[in-house]
């Protein structure tokens, strides 16, 4: 037999391997995707795509099915009749009798028609709460198993770096700490149910040249490593994910997909990642048709297979005929086909998918958006939402209830709730008309719940110069005694939206004619309530000044509207804090928080670096003191103790998040004016105190010094609780002994209690 190249294949997989032919290999190394023509979800899918009929794209077993549920809207019930009638077939009628891994998107929750719709993953960064993007993890991973799917195609763990950039939306913050923390519990909350989770998009997609979906990366190693590979690290190392998906970017030339030394020198090697790389959509294909360092399909099938791509999906473009040719003309090497079949045949054993026959009748009546669905989503939706300025006109329902003009063009529309990755706009934006199977209620009528009657003018739409509505918007504002003004996205795919995979910006600028919207009612002298429901944060500078209050809301999903209004009365206190900074402008990106001290204002430009709000800023409607700081030194190789007593000062329950930064003085290499390095959200009822303490690892400190080897240097560390900016309580440690070499083992999360 031909060697599997891979120490965690069992004996069983081993055989299986070296009794297949060579098409039944190349079968359970692609994905067989029956799309509906039109229907446009993935980059080029119309241009690339070659899928045939299911008979003969199955006739040798296959490794995936593609979007079962995904791309069309039909009935769970019927669809998994559906699901269930093909793995029959590929367990009956093929030699070998395998069935086939069923994948789906699951970012916002399973995309499945009438399936519940959380929050966007910035809602989850604003919220800081990983036991909750856990919960909801788990509820997502238990909706799969129900219905047959093993695989989601979620979290993105990708650094924020530039808002223009139209995915951003899929992000879940700018400092990779907090993604990483995020990203692995929501790892965490999947796989507990026996669904494997697919981290994205390995690695560099969110630095591409400005802010362009598939623009080159340009960015040193030390950058990737500290920054982009983060998340990744840790959602391998703590998470055990069993899949990892590669970005389309070209690094400084090199595209990822051909990259041996990331994919399989990083993941495999250092991290010890032993689950399956999949392609991203047709990312085989482009090394030819856009990268072009393939000189035909074959060529790019062996360059990513070597590469260590263990799966193309969505479907056999490259590695069924082109991969064949190469492989009997001696240009790949057979063993490099049996490496990738045997690590997806291992995930087929670790999901009991050998031993299914799927005899049994399919499932019915999956409860998709049931109460626990509901809870989870409010709760992440009311702690996300970020307050980002307020003269005391909110909560509006403190001294009675005003009178209330809403007025917007995400006022009364649902699908602004949800971003690019949610059914509602992935696939039912191309079916006007199509029941959306939910129940979402929108702001104007959650206001209306919440607060009694509220008139209503939607002003403008979301994009275009038609200011037709103008005046009727100013009419509504100049009778009532404030103006709730919701503006923002809305989410598309490839330029059929504001946000979303493809829809990319030059401009941070609220789209159309928005803020001239805004401007003529604020010119009314009405109180201005600023709502901004978006998948990216804009330029608003100018609105934190003028208006009453502005409140960021981030595609909060299907109790996202209730969040809102909650926030707006009162019931809810906003305890969100931003997971991007505010933009100081377009021209000022692309803009990090953590950036060294060349980043910052000096008198050799005239340009500031200073942005409106930074991340880890918001507000409350109660107030919070800190106390009592106490820190203690640590060896390089151990961990930093903190501990801090947090009081509610004010007058109502509050939740806080507490967050610990860090500032190494002196390295060999330049480091930045702040880092993360913990957090924990705490609920404390008026008057009440807590002592939250923190156990943080010194390699949270971590950099790639003069040698590219990522270490712990000794020295002094300024530590403090607050925000990148405020530092509501301080102190300094030293980290002594010599330099340490970061391992797996001292790469763990940070630890915090709370007494």
């Amino acid at each position: 037999m031909t060697a599997v190249a891979s120490a965690a294949v069992s004996s069983r997989v081993a055989d299986l391997v070296s009794r297949m032919t060579l098409e039944e290999k190349l079968a359970q190394i692609t994905g067989f995707w029956e799309d509906e023509k039109g229907d446009v979800v993935a980059p080029l899918q119309g241009e690339v795509s070659v899928t045939g009929g299911l008979e003969e794209a199955t006739a040798h077993g296959i490794g995936h099915f593609t979007r079962i549920y995904g791309t069309t809207p039909l009935d769970a019930d019927a669809r998994a009749a559906t699901l269930w009638e093909r793995q029959r077939a590929l367990v009956e009628g093929t030699r070998l009798g395998i069935p086939a891994i069923v994948h789906e998107e699951i970012l916002t929750g399973l995309s499945a028609w009438k399936a519940a719709t959380y929050p966007g993953p910035l809602t989850w960064g604003a919220a800081f709460d990983p036991e909750l993007v856990a919960r909801m993890g788990a509820l997502i991973g238990r909706d799969c198993r129900a219905l047959g799917v093993h695989q989601g195609l979620a979290p993105v763990v990708d650094v924020v770096r530039d808002p223009r950039w139209g995915r951003v939306e899929e992000c879940i913050a700018e400092d990779p700490y907090l993604v990483g923390e995020l990203g692995t519990s929501y790892v965490e909350g999947v796989q507990s149910e026996g669904v494997h989770a697919t981290l994205k998009h390995f690695v560099g997609y969110s630095a591409s040249r400005s802010g362009r979906n598939f623009g080159p990366v340009s960015m040193g190693p030390r950058e990737l490593r500290d920054i982009m590979m983060v998340p990744f690290e840790m959602a391998v190392i703590d998470g055990g994910v069993k899949s990892v998906m590669h970005a389309y970017t070209e690094i400084d030339g090199m595209p990822t997909a051909a990259d041996p030394t990331l994919l399989e020198g990083v993941l495999r090697d250092e991290w010890g990642f032993d689950g399956v790389v999949v392609a991203d959509y047709f990312g085989v294909a482009f090394l030819h048709l856009l990268h072009g360092i393939a000189e035909d399909l074959s060529e790019a099938a062996a360059l990513a297979l070597t590469a260590g791509i263990d799966v193309e999906l969505p479907t056999g473009d490259a590695y069924l005929a082109p991969l064949a040719a190469a492989v009997r003309s001696g240009r790949v090497p057979e063993a490099l086909v049996d490496r990738a079949v045997g690590r997806i045949l291992a995930q087929k054993e670790q999901l009991g998918l050998l031993d299914e026959r799927f005899n049994g009748p399919s499932p019915t009546g999956v409860e998709l958006d049931g109460p626990e669905h509901r809870e989870v989503a409010r709760l992440l939706a009311e702690r996300g939402i970020v307050l980002l300025s307020n003269d005391g006109t909110l909560p509006l329902g403190e001294d009675g209830c005003p009178s209330i003009a809403v007025i917007g063009p995400n006022a009364d529309r649902y699908q602004a709730m949800f971003g690019c990755y949610s059914f509602a706009n992935h696939v039912l934006d191309k079916r006007p008309g199509t029941e959306l199977g939910l129940e979402v209620p929108t702001v104007l009528e959650a206001l209306r719940s919440e607060m009694g009657g509220a008139t209503y003018a939607r002003g403008c739409e979301v994009q275009g110069d038609d200011r037709s509505g103008f005046d009727e918007a100013v009419a509504a504002a100049r009778e009532a005694s404030v103006a709730v003004m919701v503006m923002g996205d809305q989410a598309g795919l490839f330029g059929r939206g504001t946000s979303g995979e493809g829809c990319d910006t030059d401009s941070l600028e609220l789209p159309g004619v928005q803020r001239e919207l805004i401007e003529a009612v604020l010119e009314t002298g009405t109180p201005v309530v600023l709502v901004l429901v978006t998948g990216r944060p804009y330029a608003v500078g100018w609105a934190l000044e003028r208006c009453a209050a502005v409140v960021q809301a981030f595609f909060p999903g299907e109790e996202g509207a209730r969040a809102i209004a909650g926030v707006l009365s009162g019931r809810v206190n906003p305890s969100g804090r931003l997971p991007v900074s505010i933009p100081r402008s377009t021209g000022a990106q692309p803009f990090t928080y953590i950036h060294p001290r060349l980043g910052a204002d000096s008198d050799v430009t005239n340009l500031s670096s200073v942005v409106p709000m930074t991340f880890g800023e918001g507000l409350s409607y109660t107030t919070f003191a800190y106390e009592g700081l106490e820190v203690a030194d640590a060896a390089t190789d151990g961990a930093i103790s903190l501990a801090v007593t947090v009081r509610n000062t004010g007058q109502r329950q509050g939740d806080e998040v507490v967050q610990v930064y860090a500032r190494q003085r002196r390295a060999s290499v330049t480091r930045p004016l702040a880092q993360l390095v913990g957090f924990a959200r705490v609920p404390l009822e008026a008057g009440a105190s807590v002592r939250v303490e923190f156990d943080i690892p010194a390699a949270r400190l971590a950099f790639t010094g003069r040698d590219l080897v990522r270490s712990v240097e000794p020295g002094d560390v300024e530590l403090w609780v607050g925000t990148p900016r405020i530092r509501h309580a301080e102190g300094v440690v030293s980290l002594v002994g010599e330099r340490v070499a970061a391992t797996r083992e001292s790469r763990r999360r940070t630890l915090s209690r709370v007494r």
